[in-house]
């Protein structure tokens, strides 16, 4: 029997600064709530736009990036997965909340634009720009990985204009 999928991505916009606490363990857990808005055309043609707000997770080395990078208004990708999650309150309550756990995180948008993004060259290299759980391997080829026999790029094609 085939496993089900519980896979989330969202780009939005930080509505606070991130707030990171550690575990009694050292582990790391940062909160964002991030927004992400759509917009659509109604029956006469008037834009609606509709903002939802999400409840969102970093755990362990991703949620030390995410506090210490992300500011009030940073664009930003994540990919993850729902988390369902209910405690009983003070008053007796049921509460329910619905946590994106992310698995992948990438900054974006350049600097004066509340997003920690720009290029590497801009940063000094000291900020990482994506960063991913470490015992999630890329898929990506790697460069000094030989090239399929069955394809010829003929003579002018050098490993060098391989852009990975």
């Amino acid at each position: 029997m085939a496993r089900g999928i519980n896979k989330v991505i969202l780009v939005g916009n930080l509505g606070d600064d991130p707030e990171t606490k550690y575990t009694q363990g050292g582990m790391a857990v940062t909160s964002i709530r991030l927004a992400t808005t759509s917009v659509r055309k109604d029956r006469e043609g008037q834009t609606q736009e509709r903002t939802e707000w999400h409840r969102v997770k970093f755990f362990g080395k991703l949620a030390e990036i995410a506090g210490e990078y992300l500011r009030k208004g940073s664009q930003v990708y994540v990919e993850g997965s729902i988390r369902y999650d209910e405690f009983q309150g003070q008053d007796g309550q049921k509460r329910y909340y619905t946590d994106i756990v992310v698995d992948e995180m990438q900054m974006l948008g350049g600097k004066g634009e509340g997003g920690g993004g720009g290029s590497r060259a801009d940063r000094g290299g000291d900020r990482p720009q994506r960063s991913a759980p470490p015992q999630r391997q890329e898929s990506a080829p790697r460069r000094d990985a030989p090239a399929p026999a069955s394809r010829d790029f003929g003579d002018d094609f050098a490993d060098d204009d391989i852009p990975f």
